[in-house]
């Protein structure tokens, strides 16, 4: 069964709902490429005309608000390919299906829904690593920011006998290769799960948007901000067990079941699966968009939104607010390296067509 990593739920200082923003900024950057390979790849003329009913599927749709950003784009562009070609009446109705585990806050998603769409809304709790829809049900995926969480943290990073073993460190950013590897092969196990699920989902012609943190081919994940962040939170945890406050073992056995794959790991990927074909595939640097201010106490907050619930899981509800204090005095000292780092593009955006 896959773990369960929940955003911060609810509408509070630290939820993911008011602390999202780098999120809606990288789906900003993917709206005119995704509008765009609708227009020209979508094959609305292959679709069935026994419904009159659109599906769309987000996977990992967590609380909002940027689900509904993007599920509304998604919707326009669709209903201006239909309208283009003089086909608006062939698909009067849209369904959006909101996906992500159970343990996600559905009441805040459902709660703060416009009032006012053009879809009507269905929940469905579960791991997108597995089969969630019919044989042929859906007509588009969307996937953005969800796909480098991993369904579990490798076995062989807990085992002391294994050369994997991550003693000291939370993440595979400057660890050893064994470590990478051990990653990498979880990564690989759980998209090809996820590959094979949608590919019996999705009707043919039908396209699917993946949006996800990337590591351009061969770079060390250490050079990027994210890899420059990890190392902070793994600093401090380490100082808190230095002071008494953890325990040692609490951090050699703690984990971040994140990884961000290559452009050439995704290509490779696919292809072995072998029943979509690229249609787009780009890393970007989402960051020449993002607002420029460069609010630390804003940048912690939006990791504090991603990553409590995992650590408070592990470590306690007691260590939380001196944990992040800790976090936002290290990234002061480390952002010059964070801002150097931002000229890498880290926003992977792949578009996939069901043959």
């Amino acid at each position: 069964m896959p773990e369960s990593y929940p955003m911060n739920g609810g509408n509070g200082t630290y939820s993911y709902t008011q602390n999202s923003y780098y999120q809606k900024t990288g789906i900003n950057v993917a709206k005119g490429m995704v509008s765009e390979a609708i227009g020209e790849k979508l094959d609305i003329n292959n679709f069935s005309s026994g419904s009159n009913s659109f599906r769309i599927a987000d996977l990992g749709c967590s609380v909002g608000p940027n689900t509904f950003t993007t599920m509304q784009n998604i919707v326009d562009a669709v209903q201006h390919k239909y309208q283009s070609q003089g086909l608006a009446s062939k698909f009067a109705e849209f369904q959006v299906f909101f996906n992500d585990q159970d343990s996600n806050d559905f009441n805040t998603l459902f709660t703060s829904m416009p009032k006012e769409r053009p879809y009507y809304a269905v929940g469905v709790p579960g791991s997108f690593y597995g089969r969630l829809f019919p044989e042929s049900f859906v007509h588009f995926v969307n996937s953005s920011f969800a796909l480098h969480w991993l369904s579990r943290v490798p076995e062989e990073l807990l085992d002391k006998n294994s050369p994997a073993w991550n003693k000291g460190r939370i993440h595979y950013t400057n660890a050893s290769d064994a470590v990478v590897d051990a990653y990498a092969a979880q990564f690989t196990k759980d998209m090809e799960g996820f590959l094979d699920a949608r590919a019996k989902e999705l009707v043919s012609g039908g396209m699917m948007v993946i949006i996800t943190l990337g590591c351009p081919n061969g770079m060390p994940y250490a050079h990027l901000a994210a890899g420059i962040m990890f190392d902070c939170l793994e600093s401090c945890l380490n100082d808190m067990a230095k002071g008494g406050l953890l325990s040692e073992n609490q951090v050699d056995s703690f984990n971040l079941p994140v990884y961000a794959p290559s452009p050439k790991e995704i290509t490779e990927l696919v292809e072995r699966n072998g029943c979509f074909s690229i249609e787009r595939l780009e890393l970007t640097n989402w960051r020449t968009e993002a607002d420029p201010r460069g609010d630390l106490r804003a940048c912690v907050m939006h990791v504090r939104a991603g990553f409590e619930s995992i650590i408070r899981k592990h470590f306690g509800n007691d260590i939380i607010d001196d944990f992040f204090e800790r976090l936002l005095k290290e990234v002061k000292e480390s952002f010059h390296l964070i801002q150097s780092s931002y000229m890498e593009g880290t926003q992977l955006s792949v578009i996939l067509k069901r043959k």
